[in-house]
């Protein structure tokens, strides 16, 4: 990586301003998962060791929509991160303007600051510069820890670090060691997979790594394009008809390099109670039937792929994970790749919904590398830039 890091800048007696990712599921006032505070924590730690004067941390939380929403407030994360760092943690009920301002003048030496949600100002997400210019005269200096949000570019992680000096904390630095190693020099064989529910919002995923992996294994509702682009019927599956065109014309670049399942798991309705059974690929899904999941046949071929791999990036689900009579293909490949990273297989989970499967499953201390970001992870194996990443202060 060619951007500098906070081991790059001298932090002693600076105001440091961090762009985290704190946009944690809530339930009422409850973090349910603090995975992303967590992952904060070694760059805030380096920080604070500094001896700096104030470290002011800012970060969305969902998309409210407009303006404030008490129900999106970031307050709920500071006993969640005061878990993990012994200095004092206070918080601003805004993230700019004279209440920010005062927050961060009352910090005592060396203390924490969280700023309220950034996104309650819809500004943020349009990379409004007089936004970026009052959170910029909070601090002395710029982290973005963010990765989850890098592919954005907002006042929060764009716009700021055109008016500081800006660089990137150890959580920025990991996601792009990994990824884009993983992408630019796998070790080979060197296998992705790929799930989720459309083939259209990962065209240019699906052509990147095509010219980069030896196998892509596809799994999801968007097998269900190709297997009807391919002429078999598949019954009410979800399918993208527009999208047809551009499934064959995958298939034919691809060669045997592109996998489907050849075996899934239909059901009588889109429901976790449905009635269902495994028929093999290409057989009639019969009128009121949907496919919902691979088969078994499916998971054992491709174990048997993923078997012959070094490097294995995956993103996306097998199937509609959500209900737990349709999740098996997702849940048995994260013991797959469980066991494979055991043996020495690097094993890449791209964020998103993939990165939740391998934490119910059970297994997400396994993988060599879980990604905090779906979205970029998803545009980085696209091969394209992060603005996040690229308005960071070069070495």
């Amino acid at each position: 990586m060619n951007k500098k890091t906070i081991r790059d800048i001298d932090l002693k007696n600076k105001r440091v301003l961090v762009r985290v990712d704190f946009n944690v599921p809530l339930e009422g006032s409850t973090v349910t998962d603090d995975t992303r505070v967590r992952e904060s924590v070694p760059t805030l730690k380096y920080i604070l060791e500094q001896k700096p004067k104030a470290v002011i941390l800012m970060s969305h939380l969902g998309r409210p929509k407009g303006g404030p929403d008490p129900k999106y407030s970031l307050k709920p994360v500071v006993p969640v991160l005061q878990k993990y760092i012994t200095a004092p943690i206070a918080f601003a009920e805004d993230c700019i303007g004279p209440v920010a301002e005062k927050a961060v003048a009352q910090l005592p030496a060396g203390g924490v600051l969280l700023l309220e949600n950034t996104r309650f100002y819809p500004g943020e997400e349009k990379n409004d510069m007089d936004i970026a210019k009052q959170l910029a005269a909070l601090g002395d200096v710029y982290v973005n820890d963010a990765f989850g949000s890098a592919h954005r570019a907002h006042s929060s992680t764009e716009g700021v670090a055109r008016l500081l000096p800006a660089v990137a904390g150890f959580l920025m630095e990991k996601e792009l060691d990994f990824l884009v190693n993983a992408i630019e020099k796998p070790e080979r064989p060197f296998v992705a997979i790929l799930g989720g529910a459309k083939v259209s919002g990962k065209i240019q995923v699906i052509e990147a790594l095509l010219s980069k992996v030896d196998k892509l294994l596809i799994g999801g509702g968007m097998a269900n394009t190709f297997f009807k682009a391919k002429g078999w019927n598949v019954g009410d599956s979800l399918v993208e008809d527009d999208a047809l065109d551009l499934a064959r014309s995958l298939m034919e670049k691809a060669g045997d390099k592109l996998v489907l399942p050849r075996e899934v798991v239909i059901a009588d309705a889109f429901s976790n109670d449905a009635k269902s059974v495994s028929i093999p690929a290409g057989e009639d899904v019969p009128t009121g039937w949907r496919i919902m999941d691979i088969g078994p046949g499916a998971i054992k071929a491709y174990e048997a792929e993923l078997a012959k791999a070094k490097t294995v990036v995956w993103n996306g689900p097998m199937g509609v994970n959500e209900m737990s009579n349709f999740a098996k293909g997702t849940v048995e490949l994260a013991k797959i790749l469980a066991v494979l990273t055991g043996k020495g297989t690097k094993t890449i989970i791209g964020g998103g919904d993939s990165a939740a499967a391998v934490n119910d499953a059970g297994v997400a201390d396994k993988m060599t590398h879980i990604s905090t970001g779906g979205g970029a992870s998803l545009e980085l194996l696209e091969g394209k830039a992060l603005p996040g990443v690229v308005a960071l202060n070069d070495r």
